[in-house]
């Protein structure tokens, strides 16, 4: 080829320019070029919220992952706006009452100088929480050389702040551990699995950004009060053959789920903060503006991420650093994704 194709040649394709070669002269051929190193597979992408609570709901539900990731269904919204209705309309009262005895019992437990005599004689009103109390204190963890012989022992034990767990576990657990049906027959005892690490990781970042504790760990572990409502009026209001949904719709139902949370705290009358937290949350604030609802989007998104990582549902190693990008530095999200592997694996 002489240097004038050449020349056409490289202007179009691209090629580099060939030097001519003197007459008499011959060409060297071309040094061959190192082969390029072989590319590793690229890092997985962060894993997002949305992402994340549509396999969480998935996993409390029993239904298989949706590979589509397409709009909502023909007939989902029809079904949507039935299940919306329905959670307008519902009675809030038929939740169970929180008992007697706790209303007083967290009154006195914001009062650092209520003496043991006093918890004690009035957890002994409720049988059941008395149960739970002396369970608590019998297990390894409080475990002692000297036998528990009586309740005030025990209440002197587990202190003010285990006292508040205790007593918070023994109203919600029956709560959420009522969820179950068609969709997921598991899903009550899911709920509740979430709901102990929720509520652990709450109080944990609750520390760091200023939040009343006790507050922070209740707002945890009632969060999801309102999804085992939703889940049974899918029970009742969805055809087998609705499911399984699309992402859209099931984000939706869900969202019905943290709006009747918020309503049973209401009707709990639990404390300001913790009804404001779960307001935004019902309302899809994005950022939350109180200390409290950031730290609850954090503590739901890392209690889902580490209990469908347990179940298998997730990478141990997900990159959750764009979970809340908004809300909370990633550092201080992984730090709390550690304490909470290191609880949980140790509980398992």
């Amino acid at each position: 080829m002489d240097q004038g194709k050449w020349n056409l040649w490289r202007r179009l394709f691209g090629a580099p320019a060939r030097p001519a070669v003197p007459a008499g002269r011959p060409s060297r051929a071309a040094a061959p070029e190192p082969a390029a190193e072989a590319a590793g597979p690229a890092p997985a992408e962060p894993i997002r919220l949305e992402r994340l609570a549509d396999l969480f709901h998935r996993f409390v539900l029993g239904l298989p992952e949706d590979r589509e990731a397409g709009a909502i269904r023909e007939g989902e919204q029809a079904l949507l706006r039935r299940l919306q209705a329905l959670t307008e309309r519902f009675d809030v009262r038929s939740l169970p009452r929180l008992p007697t005895v706790l209303p007083q019992l967290l009154r006195m437990l914001r009062n650092d100088n209520s003496a043991g005599s006093q918890l004690a004689a009035l957890i002994g009103r409720d049988p059941v929480l008395v149960g739970e109390v002396m369970r608590v204190t019998g297990s390894a963890h409080y475990r002692t050389a000297q036998p528990i012989h009586s309740l005030q022992h025990a209440v002197v034990l587990l202190g003010q702040e285990g006292l508040r767990r205790v007593a918070t576990q023994h109203v919600m657990k029956p709560i959420l551990q009522a969820s179950a049906g068609m969709h997921g027959h598991m899903a009550g005892q899911h709920l509740w699995d979430h709901a102990e690490r929720c509520a652990h990781a709450s109080a944990w970042l609750g520390r760091q950004l200023g939040c009343e504790p006790f507050e922070a760990y209740l707002v945890g572990m009632v969060c999801h009060a309102g999804t085992g409502a939703v889940v049974r009026l899918l029970d009742q209001e969805a055809p087998p053959a609705a499911a399984p949904y699309s992402g859209p719709f099931l984000a939706g139902a869900m969202q019905l789920g943290a709006q009747l949370s918020l309503r049973a705290a209401e009707y709990w009358e639990l404390p300001a903060g913790v009804a404001r937290a779960l307001t935004e949350r019902a309302e899809a604030a994005t950022p939350p503006a109180s200390p409290l609802g950031r730290a609850l989007q954090a503590a739901d998104a890392l209690a889902m991420a580490q209990l469908l990582a347990e179940r298998g549902r997730l990478e141990p190693e997900a990159d959750l650093s764009r979970l809340c990008p908004d809300t909370l530095n990633p550092a201080l999200l992984q730090r709390c994704q550690q304490d909470l592997r290191r609880q949980f694996r140790e509980a398992a």
